[in-house]
């Protein structure tokens, strides 16, 4: 019997790929984000809010093991976050104009070339 054999299809749709890992807030501790990030095997910090690990805590064996968390990736975040806001100080950065994806990476190189001078 003849088996059939896939060809990919090179071209056709987004590349399929995950990242390499997320680091979020507290607004995304959900246990349906925390589940689909387990299920996808994404590696994530997420800092769990005080009310939610009280709970957890609360309910003894029932509750769960405690979700990990590793500080320093954590504040790893911080830094990237504050680059961010501050390439968003730029106004051609923060609203786009530019139409196409190699001129706006063209503008927020210059943005970036501009913040690292003034340093």
């Amino acid at each position: 019997m003849l088996e059939k054999v896939r060809v990919p299809r090179i071209g056709l749709g987004r590349p399929r790929s995950r990242p390499d890992s997320v680091s979020a807030d507290k607004a995304y501790s959900s246990r349906g984000n925390r589940s689909y990030l387990r299920r996808r095997k994404i590696p994530h910090t997420i800092p769990e809010p005080r009310d939610q690990r009280d709970n957890r805590r609360r309910r003894g064996s029932a509750g769960g093991r405690p979700t990990g968390f590793d500080k320093e990736r954590y504040k790893k975040r911080n830094v990237v976050e504050r680059a961010i806001n501050r390439l968003k100080n730029f106004r051609a950065v923060a609203t786009r104009y530019d139409k196409r994806a190699y001129i706006y990476l063209g503008t927020v190189t210059v943005a970036a070339l501009v913040i690292w001078l003034r340093t």
